[in-house]
């Protein structure tokens, strides 16, 4: 009986951590699929990034991925649906994060020293014996 209640409680923990979240995850797919337009920007599977021109009932979707560069995929090739407002805060956090980096390294005071095993110290250059050897 034991063992009953061990096999049972073991497939409830493969549906609650595996199958559950994976059917979520294809139902907010395929209403996200489901709901492209025309002139929804979106991002493909294979990484291009693109204007929906028409949304054919065969589930085509013509895009436009270039000024007058038209393509035809399948709906299901889409990975993403790109919003306006993404765009404008992944440059802002990228502006932002740029001028900090340059900021701490200038209030550090060090500089970056090149680690490779190319780099040729003052003494080596001096040694061409050193310089062989290399």
């Amino acid at each position: 009986m034991a063992q009953l209640i061990l096999v049972v409680a073991m497939l409830v923990l493969l549906w609650a951590l595996l199958i559950r979240p994976q059917r979520a995850r294809q139902r907010q797919q395929n209403e996200l699929l489901s709901s492209i337009d025309p002139g929804d920007e979106i991002l493909t599977v294979g990484g291009l990034y693109g204007i929906v021109q028409e949304v054919d009932e065969d589930d085509d979707l013509v895009v436009e991925i270039a000024d007058g560069i038209h393509v035809r995929i399948a709906r299901r090739a889409v990975g993403g649906v790109v919003k306006p407002e993404d765009e404008a805060d992944e440059a802002d956090e990228a502006d932002a994060s740029e001028p900090a980096a340059e900021a701490a390294e200038a209030a550090s005071g060090e500089e970056r020293v090149n680690d490779s095993e190319d780099f040729v110290s003052e003494d080596d250059a001096e040694d061409p014996a050193a310089l062989e050897r290399r």
